[in-house]
């Protein structure tokens, strides 16, 4: 480098000062997420009916977040749970990228000197505060002063640059727009976070480095960079997911294209509207008023791009779901995990979620086999009991990636509501394995002992059992929906079934038992087949309600009576 030019102090005070911009956003997010993600999860589902508020609501979560690129990523999250549509998603994409500005319009504003005392306040709350609430507004406020003083020392370091002629050659080259928006989308996708690159135009920007032109264009190439987190997400995810991340794509790419040949007349309009600071001249003017113009060419940007496109979502989704078909029918194992997403474990609130919604199709399944069990059992075909025995094996792998997602999210940072949620997760999922243990073991057992000791159930008992079979398989059902739903008022049924149900087995139990003395040959038999059924039916019903129990114990301690 030409004489003069500390290369130590520019390298360590540009990439140290980036990398703690970008560890102080990630400080920040995580932290927001923690303390609002289920504000934040509920504010998305509900405003997806009316296009113009999702996007609203995509432009103040984006805003909160400060990363349109999250957003995105809680989308996908969102869709891979099942929990909105792609199509639901488009309106809220475009919104994200409204939110995205504020970033920009923020550190437009001389903050640097406020970063130190954020800092020193943010760590304080932190360190002291022992309620996890308190703890999260704490490192919140650390990670903007980190944001803050990043910008200071990056600003500091590249002041130099202004006359550093290399340099000075480098920035001319992206006067070109086509160039300057490449590297923005390539500077971008590196770091992943189109914050840090608006952030350093502004600093160049300011220095007088970097021309308004300029600075706009890779501006508008850090919209596309920024899609390469929310692409990244949806690798491996539900076609719905991949859509909602193509949806950011192509919207980010079209915007672009519309403003890559206007940049001089938007460049020339934000001139106009921005402030004025006469009583300045040459080098400390552009200082002054450079980071404004940018900020509000970006935000202009954004905001004519979302209600450019905001009319035409239900297009853009059929457009998308035409680009990313369906898979084939029977692409899939029947359990393969659906719902349950990593990218979710910073947001706890949509882990959970995620969990509970992926426990539903377990005990969907489960129920399913609760079902088929009895016909096969009361055949006499084994091939029908194997076929049983078999469906017992996605649910053991299900469990498995359940039990594990769930070990993910114990280590995050957990509210004590949203550590007995996890714990009552962890304990339904473990009854549903154990009663699909239940009936690929016990009872195709008892079947098949049955059919080799010759035993015919009379019409009478399959009667018996059937009723009794059906009772259990609604309780089943309904301590499942009671759960997966958050539904207390059928948790509450399914618990107040326990005397009609006990009622039904006893009178069962003595009807049989009272026939045995008058029967004939192989009657002891019959009845003790037919009452092995019943007891494992009836373990069933007490795993039942236990967990209906646990979505009415949830958030309470109460022993209760343990069934």
């Amino acid at each position: 480098m030409s004489e003069g030019l500390d290369q130590f102090a520019l390298w360590t005070g540009l990439f140290g000062g980036l990398a703690l911009f970008l560890f102080g956003m990630d400080q920040m997010t995580v932290a927001l997420k923690r303390a609002a993600g289920d504000q934040l999860r509920d504010l998305l589902i509900r405003v997806t009916k009316n296009r113009f508020l999702g996007s609203a609501v995509g432009a103040a979560v984006t805003g909160l977040v400060n990363s349109s690129s999250v957003t995105t990523v809680i989308l996908v999250g969102l869709i891979s749970a099942g929990i909105m549509s792609m199509g639901q998603s488009v309106s809220i994409i475009m919104g994200a990228n409204i939110g995205s500005t504020v970033t920009a319009q923020i550190l437009a504003f001389k903050v640097t000197r406020f970063a130190l005392p954020m800092i020193a306040a943010g760590f304080l709350v932190n360190f002291v505060s022992e309620h996890p609430p308190r703890k999260d507004y704490g490192q919140m406020l650390l990670g903007v002063g980190l944001v803050f003083y990043g910008m200071g020392l990056m600003s500091d370091a590249m002041a130099p640059l202004r006359t550093y002629e290399p340099f000075i050659g480098f920035i001319a080259a992206l006067s070109n727009p086509i160039a300057g928006a490449l590297a923005g989308m390539v500077f971008t996708a590196i770091i992943q976070s189109s914050a840090a690159t608006t952030g350093i135009v502004i600093v160049l920007a300011g220095q007088g480095v970097m021309t308004l032109e300029t600075a706009i264009a890779v501006a508008l190439g850090a919209n596309i960079g920024t899609c390469a987190t929310a692409g990244l997400a949806a690798i491996g995810k539900s076609r719905e997911a991949i859509r909602a991340a193509v949806v950011h794509v192509l919207f980010n790419v079209a915007g672009v294209a519309i403003w890559i040949g206007f940049i001089p007349q938007l460049a020339e309009f934000v001139r106009a509207i921005s402030p004025h600071v006469a009583s300045l001249e040459g080098s400390a003017r552009i200082a002054a008023e450079a980071p404004r113009q940018v900020a509000n060419a970006h935000t202009i940007f954004n905001v004519a791009n979302t209600l450019l496109f905001i009319g035409f979502t239900t297009q853009i989704a059929r457009v998308v779901e035409w680009l990313v078909p369906d898979r084939p029918a029977g692409a899939e194992k029947p359990l393969a995990p659906k719902f349950i997403d990593d990218n979710l474990l910073d947001t706890p609130a949509m882990a959970l979620d995620s969990a509970r919604r992926e426990i539903g199709r377990l005990g969907d399944y489960v129920a399913g086999m609760l079902e088929l069990a009895l016909p096969a059992a009361l055949s006499k075909s084994r091939a029908s009991l194997r076929a049983i025995a078999e469906m017992d094996h996605p649910v053991d792998e299900l469990h498995s990636a359940l039990v594990g997602y769930l070990g993910r999210i114990s280590i995050t940072h957990l509210s004590p509501d949203q550590a007995d949620e996890l714990m009552q997760l962890v304990a339904v999922a473990n009854d549903l394995e154990h009663v699909a243990d239940r009936i690929a073991t016990d009872i195709t057992t008892s079947a098949g002992k049955r059919i080799d000791e010759r035993v015919e159930i009379p019409a009478d008992a399959v009667e018996r059992i059937t009723a009794y079979h059906s009772a259990v398989l609604r309780a089943f059902r309904g301590g499942v929906s009671a759960v997966t739903e958050r539904d207390r008022d059928l948790a509450s049924t399914v618990r107040n079934m326990k005397a009609s149900v006990r009622r039904l087995a006893s009178r069962i139990n003595r009807e049989r038992f009272e026939s045995v003395p008058r029967a004939k040959a192989h009657s002891v038999k019959e009845y003790v087949r037919e009452i092995e059924v019943i007891e494992i039916l009836d373990g069933i019903f007490r795993v039942a309600r236990r967990i209906a129990r646990s979505e009415l114990d949830l958030g309470k301690d109460d022993g209760g009576d343990g069934a």
